[in-house]
Order: C-alpha cells, then sequence, then structure tokens
C-alpha cells in the first residue's frame, strides 16, 4: 500500500475522475481507461481509493501522515512547486529542488 498527499487545484475531483466510479462494473464500461476500470477486481477490491472531500481528506492526511503540516508545507515548499523548481527524480522516487548553474 502507498499513501499519497496530492497537490493541485482541484486535487480530489481530478484524483477521483483518475480513479473512475467505486463500482467496478460501472468503471468498466463508463470509465475502460480508468485506475478501476483497468485493474478493479471486485467493489470492495476496486485497486485505489481518494478522499471524497476537503474534510475527509484531512482526516485521512492526519492518520497517515501525523507530522504532516498543510500550512506549513504551502508557506515554504509550495511557492517552489508552483515556479518549476521542483522536479521528480524518477529513479530515486524523490522531488529534488533544482539547482541553479
Amino acid at each position: 500500500m502507498r499513501a499519497y498527499i496530492l497537490a493541485r487545484e482541484d486535487a480530489i475531483r481530478h484524483w477521483r475522475e483518475l480513479m473512475g466510479p467505486t463500482k467496478v462494473f460501472r468503471a468498466r464500461y463508463t470509465s475502460p481507461a480508468s485506475i478501476r476500470g483497468q485493474f478493479g477486481l471486485t467493489d470492495t477490491r476496486n485497486t485505489t481509493h481518494g478522499s471524497d472531500s476537503v474534510e475527509s481528506a484531512q482526516r485521512e492526511i492526519d492518520f497517515f501522515f501525523p507530522d504532516f503540516c498543510a500550512e506549513e508545507w504551502m508557506k515554504k515548499e509550495e511557492p517552489s512547486f508552483r515556479s518549476g523548481q521542483i522536479h521528480y527524480d524518477h529513479q530515486n522516487q524523490i522531488h529534488t529542488l533544482s539547482t541553479q548553474s
């Protein structure tokens, strides 16, 4: 299992679109390219989860990432992501701050 905090405008709606409908049978027919449409097995084994509201997201973030502070992240780190200074290092599976040459 992996848990992530997604950061983008309207993240909940975008992630839920990528996941597809909760019911796998429906996902296969209405959203076959979705994660659940492609990989879901049953309605209880549908491969993915996403918060359905900001309140649920906060509750789940608090559970999986008890030391994470959204206000601190928005103040200290989010500007670097928005300005394009942060890049994902696929090999090491981490985000890194680009260095100025």
